[in-house]
């Protein structure tokens, strides 16, 4: 270990994060807005390429797909690459794919750079993870990974409505051309302030491969998939619920969705602080409260205080998990995290990819929108038995090591 290196994880120690883990963060938080904001101005893209709304809306699942299918493959590829210059080249991709979109009016090539934006987002959230948890101790792993991830929560508070918001006086394409130079900007930070890292061992790919085939580590994919989608299938229809059963007057629609949002980051904020020592607490208390938010929420749903109150408290309980989930991941997986951390992102996808099928699904079987905080629930208490599985397994290594 370099005398640097033992400086940062000296700071770390002592209750501070290195600076790198907060840039790591910023930059997530750049390239997350772009995912977020998207939403909020699909109206606008559809009416100024003349093109469907639904057309408009395949540009988030080619974003998704490119994170989904891209993370894994990049993580092998550029195993051997310095992990600086891995996550400076994804956010040139990143950035330059971004400014490529809205320099065009034609709808296939948009749609490709989006497809790309996905490939470069989910290489650099997973090679972001891994270099979080190379600046401190093994000790402050959840933590840091919970301070890396919070930057998805502030683009979900913040940049994905400003976003929007600066394209509606601007044009759509303002709020893009806003993450194009914050991306660029975190790129130049990263080339100039995150200190080189590298992993304790040559990397291997057969090792990375030999990881990967640990059943525990599924274990800890499937909490990820469930819990994911517990909370984002209540997430994704709440403005619907909030207008069509609340009767929550459309105006204050952003407000409420903000206040999930503003959960999510103080459940990361707590997972980060208690995950280390306590990851099963975590997961159980997060997947329980889950569980009882979106139980609660269908039997208060005409009770417009209580919703407000509890669309922040499912937040919270949703985000609690996350900083457990990359512990755990990082724990079962440590001497090779790369790819795992790279599946992990890939969990996540998938687990609010699930959501428009099963919400369909409900939907098509004649169930008012209700339903989807009862499916919520319903996922919330599948995550519980896994999450004991897992424990179960971590119990019984301990006793034969």
């Amino acid at each position: 270990m370099s005398v640097e290196t033992a400086r940062r994880r000296a700071t770390a120690s002592h209750g501070r994060l290195p600076f790198g883990v907060y840039l790591l963060a910023f930059s997530l938080f750049a390239m997350g807005s772009a995912e977020f904001l998207l939403a909020g101005v699909l109206p606008a893209i559809a009416d100024d390429l003349r093109i469907s709304l639904s057309s408009a809306g395949a540009l988030i699942s080619a974003f998704a797909a490119g994170v989904v299918i891209g993370g894994p493959p990049l993580a092998v590829m550029t195993l051997r690459w310095s992990r600086r210059g891995t996550l400076v080249t994804a956010q040139v991709v990143f950035a330059a794919s971004v400014a490529i979109g809205l320099l065009t009016d034609d709808y296939p090539v948009l749609l490709a750079t989006r497809l790309v934006c996905g490939l470069a987002y989910a290489g650099y959230w997973a090679v972001a993870a891994v270099t979080a948890i190379s600046l401190v101790t093994p000790d402050r792993t959840a933590r840091a990974s919970g301070v890396v991830v919070s930057g998805l929560s502030l683009a979900m508070i913040a940049g994905g409505p400003a976003g929007a918001l600066l394209g509606y006086f601007t044009g759509w394409r303002g709020g893009f051309w806003a993450v194009v130079v914050l991306t660029a900007a975190g790129a130049v930070l990263t080339l100039l302030a995150l200190p080189a890292t590298s992993p304790g061992e040559e990397p291997s790919v057969s090792r990375e491969f030999r990881v990967m085939r640990r059943p525990q580590l599924w274990v800890v994919y499937a909490v990820t998939l469930l819990s994911t989608a517990a909370y984002m299938i209540s997430f994704n229809y709440l403005a619907a619920f909030l207008t069509d059963v609340t009767h929550v007057p459309g105006v204050w629609v952003p407000a409420v969705l903000t206040l999930f949002g503003v959960g999510a980051f103080v459940g990361l904020s707590i997972g980060g602080r208690i995950a280390d020592r306590r990851p099963f607490p975590a997961l159980m208390a997060g997947a329980i409260g889950i569980m009882i938010c979106s139980v609660l929420l269908a039997v208060l749903a005409r009770h417009a205080p209580a919703v407000i109150v509890l669309v922040l408290l499912l937040g919270t309980a949703g985000f609690v998990l996350n900083p457990a989930i990359y512990g755990r991941v990082f724990t079962v997986a440590s001497e090779a995290p790369t790819l795992a951390g790279a599946a992990t992102v890939s969990a996540f996808q998938l687990g609010i990819s699930l959501v428009p099928a099963l919400a369909g699904a409900a939907f098509g079987a004649g169930a008012d929108v209700t339903a989807v905080t009862w499916i919520g629930a319903g996922l919330a208490a599948a995550t519980v038995p896994v999450v004991l599985i897992d424990r179960t397994i971590s119990r019984r290594r301990a006793r034969t090591t």
